[in-house]
């Protein structure tokens, strides 16, 4: 992959872009000024310019995990960098440079196609590559997480390119540096090193359930294929109903508030966390209140999985927060826990 750092390909620019169709929920927003970015060599100029300017700017993945106003102000940096290959291997792990523009799925079904297995939990999470490490995506006890080496990014408070190892990453439940630090950091190139030991992870319920016992020791792609099933059976598509896939994250407690909580609520879906807490189930919470399939104005939460939350056409930003605030008021009112909202707000 090129990683040249020159200011001779200029990013193209589209003043007032519409977005409805480059966010998942669908939401009607425009920037004012759009600026596609195809390499990496855009950036430096263009944060200088934009500060120069004393603009506003923010950058704008595949989409999928944002919830956007009806106008960004300033400049909306559209990250479309490309090109993913095989780096280096040794006996015991394979190293992929890919670019941050790259689709995630995508991904995930090139790398099975090449005999390079770790992704399949991680079936079918929309968005891009560049944005999967700021958020720790993960699925089925996966984290994206685990499988980067190193990130490379534009850092614009000290206007060079830095490459963070994964220690440096600070990668936590659906949290990591880059997100403790919003628009510092530009990801333009993700480093994934996979090891070549592999085994199948079916510790979630939901996944384990879709292999009978004569069949509990599925190959990589066997796994890709039930994630999927079982992520288009719960999940809207985007393209035919609006949506972020899960809204809230499933909250952490700790072991003593789960005692207490399985007491009053039997039937409460956990799973085991770290030592000394467990993972509750946000979706099992939200339906609990009532709210699974529930329809208030243009927005409601999906019929199918009370985690997502869906614009049926013409919803605005403002009306999906106001919902997700009346959920989040409910099941702390009645469980005492505070869910908190995945997608970034911009």
């Amino acid at each position: 992959m090129n990683s040249a750092k020159n200011a001779s390909n200029p990013a193209k620019l589209t003043p007032n872009l519409g977005l409805k169709h480059r966010n998942s929920f669908g939401l009607d927003s425009t920037a004012e000024l759009a600026y596609e970015i195809t390499s990496a060599d855009q950036l430096p100029a263009l944060i200088q310019e934009l500060e120069d300017k004393k603009l506003a700017w923010r950058v704008l993945g595949g989409g999928s995990n944002v919830i956007l106003p009806e106008s960004l102000p300033g400049a909306t940096l559209l990250i479309n960098i490309s090109g993913q290959e095989l780096v280096k291997s040794d006996d015991a792990y394979s190293w992929l440079e890919v670019g941050a523009g790259v689709n995630w799925h995508e991904l995930v079904s090139w790398t099975l196609e090449r005999n390079l297995p770790g992704f399949e939990n991680l079936a079918l999470i929309p968005g891009t590559v560049g944005a999967a490490p700021i958020q720790n995506i993960g699925a089925y006890g996966v984290e994206v997480g685990e499988y980067i080496d190193s990130i490379e990014a534009f850092d614009s408070a000290a206007h060079a390119f830095v490459t963070l190892p994964q220690e440096a990453c600070q990668f936590a439940y659906r949290d990591s540096y880059f997100k403790q630090n919003p628009n510092r950091f530009i990801v333009t190139k993700v480093v994934f090193k996979i090891p070549k030991a592999w085994q199948a992870r079916l510790q979630y319920a939901d996944l384990a359930r879709q292999f009978t016992e004569s069949n509990y020791n599925p190959s990589a792609k066997q796994i890709f294929d039930a994630v999927c099933t079982i992520r288009s059976k719960k999940l809207p598509n985007p393209a035919l109903i609006g949506n972020a896939g899960s809204f809230f994250q499933n909250p952490i407690v700790g072991n003593q508030q789960y005692e207490q909580l399985i007491k009053e609520f039997p039937n409460l879906v956990s799973y085991p966390d770290a030592s000394g807490t467990r993972k509750l189930a946000a979706g099992w919470l939200i339906d609990q209140c009532g709210f699974k399939g529930k329809r208030i104005g243009r927005v409601g939460v999906y019929e199918k999985q009370a985690l997502v939350l869906v614009n049926h056409g013409g919803g605005t930003s403002t009306d999906i927060l106001g919902l997700a605030k009346n959920i989040q008021e409910e099941v702390l009112g009645k469980f005492g826990v505070q869910l908190e909202i995945e997608p970034n707000i911009l």
